[in-house]
């Protein structure tokens, strides 16, 4: 894509979006970019549907990682130009456009390929200001946002791997308050109470350090299995509560 056509993007993404934010005294400002941005919106959500035909053929998981990898720059100056628009907004409302599944799917693209940074700030401005998510995904924003990190943090989590907590308290601190079911909120909290766990293997066995860090992964992980009671989580649990438990005294000495 050339500089250009970036700026182009970018700039009628942002008037597209910021138009209930300029108010009825800019109506003649905007009339002459309406067309323009119109016809960029549509050429975006032509390029997506063209690329979602793509992926719907593509058979291996791997394969369509790297495809969407692939794919996502080509719409980063779109979705930046809402950002900005969102970043100038006062209020939590902004205007829509014949793009508007764009910007949803570029989240859960950036959560397939692990970009934790971007998938946060478009969540962010998602969550905001209330935009749909596609019906494909078949549940709202705070769902899928929620759902699709934790299940990509228990994947990596079940390797052994580390998964970076801070990205699940983003997670849960953007989706607080938020009603959904509790079985996809227990999966965030257990992968959350995972990563505490892992944690009090680098902190020196009785300190009070270990000790607190050991009582917050066992509240944490408590709360995975009072939301969900099959999540997977009691074999943690009791480790915590061995852990937790106070030494047992020495017998005393026969007389």
């Amino acid at each position: 894509m050339s500089l250009a056509r970036k700026h182009r993007e970018r700039t009628l993404a942002r008037q597209t979006a910021s138009a209930p934010a300029l108010g009825s005294g800019h109506t003649s400002a905007r009339s002459s970019t309406d067309t323009a941005a119109d016809r960029a919106a549509r050429q975006v959500e032509l390029r997506l549907q063209h690329d979602l035909r793509r992926l719907k053929e593509i058979k291996a998981r791997d394969a369509k990682i790297a495809a969407k990898r692939q794919m996502l720059p080509e719409y980063r100056d779109w979705c930046d130009g809402e950002l900005e628009a969102g970043r100038m907004t006062v209020g939590n409302e902004l205007g829509t456009s014949l793009a508007a599944e764009a910007l949803p799917t570029m989240m859960v693209w950036s959560i397939d390929i692990c970009d934790w940074a971007r998938a946060l700030e478009l969540a962010a401005h998602i969550l905001r200001f209330g935009l749909d998510m596609p019906a494909r995904y078949n549940r709202d924003a705070a769902t899928v946002l929620l759902e699709e990190v934790a299940d990509a943090a228990l994947k990596i989590q079940a390797k052994g791997e580390a998964f970076p907590i801070g990205v699940l308290q983003e997670v849960e601190e953007l989706t607080a308050g938020i009603d959904m079911h509790d079985e996809p909120r227990a999966k965030l909290v257990k992968a959350l109470g995972t990563e505490m766990l892992r944690a009090i293997d680098a902190l020196e066995p009785g300190t009070s350090q270990h000790l607190a860090t050991a009582s917050l992964a066992l509240c944490t992980l408590q709360r995975a299995h009072g939301l969900h009671d099959r999540v997977g989580v009691k074999d943690k649990i009791k480790l915590l509560e061995k852990i937790l438990a106070p030494p047992a005294k020495p017998a005393a000495s026969a007389a």
